[in-house]
């Protein structure tokens, strides 16, 4: 028999009566517009002061992690792309790296696959980034930054629905390439993004970068150094404030990250103001390796999407039909009408899915919030024996104590909002 109760609120009730001193203890959330989504912070209230903050997670738990052990080695996909809903392709490629690797076909990955994948990386990076400053903006009160920041996330949207054929939620990346090729005009509309977003961009700077009300609710606020960063495990934007240039598209290039030019932004602010001058002045990098992206996809027009090895991949030449998008023609008429063991082993690869070798592999990403890392192990069958993912949100949440503590209760959704943390990647 287990009995459940609210045992944390009643031991902080208990110290604050032991205390003998007046004091407040306030629920933030999991209800509040500003906690990103279900969070809840305990925060303890001397006067507007905060003299202790905790955070308490799992209002959104989904079983992502568990669930993948039910699904083929293909399917995880599908639930992985739900973790951090905000930064979806993220979450498909590091697991499609760990798969890989495992199966020990990293090397056999197909160019033009790889070059989508950068390219879809940097444009979720750019829409993660958006959403930071839109949702930042709103809980400050500038609601113009708000409706700027998701204008141009639509334009990324509208991208990858025209490649992916979903808004979010793509299982696009799989394990051996990607889902399909771009479909016809994708490279002109993506030339027409990089014409227009810098302009965008130089907007967003204008109404932020010397904004008088933004830079009295970001400076000196929610300060972390490099050593909190490196004592709480905090990457990404959190630690590049702190003046170290540690991004792991350079120190561990995945990808083919290393043929590409671009610079890592960094600033020694240590607080929200700083870490905001480092996502902005990503997105301008990230335009910089689209850019290199679509010069090298016009040169690997005729290549492959998904690895030769047809005991693994499930076809990428689909196409649209008139139930939608499916197999292509060719690739029927062949299953259909000239193969039966090509039939046989369609139906076993969709329904069964492919072995992998038993052994364990961790491989991680530099996503738009941090090192999101998957840890994939299998005991030689189907489908994962286990996954498990390291999410910055989820390990960024250790630092609002940190940040929090010794500061305004004002100051509270400017620290969150700097972390930027989505509860999907938390409560997986």
């Amino acid at each position: 028999m287990f009995n459940a109760s609210g045992a944390d609120w009643d031991e902080v009730i208990a110290a604050a009566r032991e205390a003998g001193t007046d004091r407040l203890v306030v629920n933030m959330g999991p209800q509040h517009p500003s906690t990103h989504g279900v969070l809840r912070l305990i925060l303890t209230l001397d006067g507007e002061t905060v003299t202790e903050a905790r955070a308490g997670i799992g209002y959104l738990h989904t079983g992502i992690e568990k669930n993948m052990e039910y699904r083929t080695w293909t399917q995880g996909t599908t639930f992985c792309t739900r973790m951090d809903y905000v930064m979806p392709i993220f979450n498909e490629t590091a697991y499609c790296l760990a798969v890989e690797q495992l199966l020990g076909i990293t090397d056999e990955i197909p160019e033009r696959a790889q070059v989508i994948r950068v390219m879809m990386m940097e444009l979720n990076r750019m829409a993660s980034h958006f959403v930071a400053m839109a949702t930042f903006g709103m809980e400050l009160g500038a609601t113009t930054i708000m409706t700027n920041g998701f204008r141009e996330r639509e334009m990324v949207l509208d991208l990858f629905e025209m490649i992916t054929g979903l808004r979010m939620n793509h299982a696009y990346i799989r394990p051996g390439g990607v889902a399909q090729d771009l479909p016809s005009g994708t490279l002109g509309k993506v030339r027409e993004f990089l014409t227009e977003m810098p302009r965008r961009v130089a907007t967003l700077r204008k109404m932020l970068d010397e904004n008088p009300v933004y830079l009295a609710r970001t400076r000196d606020v929610a300060y972390l150094d490099l050593s909190g960063c490196m004592a709480l495990g905090a990457t990404g934007p959190l630690l590049r404030a702190t003046g170290l240039a540690w991004d792991l598209r350079k120190s561990q290039p995945y990808c083919g990250y290393e043929n590409y030019e671009f610079d890592i932004p960094v600033s020694e602010g240590c607080d929200v103001y700083a870490r905001y001058r480092v996502r902005v002045a990503e997105l301008e990098q990230s335009l910089r390796i689209i850019e290199q992206c679509v010069d090298k996809l016009e040169g690997l027009r005729s290549e492959p999407v998904m690895i030769n090895d047809a005991k693994i991949g499930w076809p990428a030449r689909l196409a649209l039909g008139p139930d939608g998008l499916g197999n292509s023609p060719d690739h029927i008429a062949h299953i259909m009408g000239q193969s039966m063991e090509a039939l046989i082993h369609h139906f076993k690869l969709v329904t069964e899915g492919f072995r992998v070798p038993a052994g364990q592999a961790y491989v991680a990403v530099e996503s738009a919030k941090g090192e999101l890392g998957c840890l994939a192990v299998s005991d030689g069958g189907t489908r994962p024996h286990r996954v498990h993912f390291r999410d910055p949100s989820f390990t960024h949440l250790q630092a609002v104590a940190a940040m929090c503590e010794g500061g305004s209760v004002a100051d509270v959704v400017a620290a969150v909002a700097s972390i930027d943390p989505v509860m999907g990647g938390v409560d997986r």
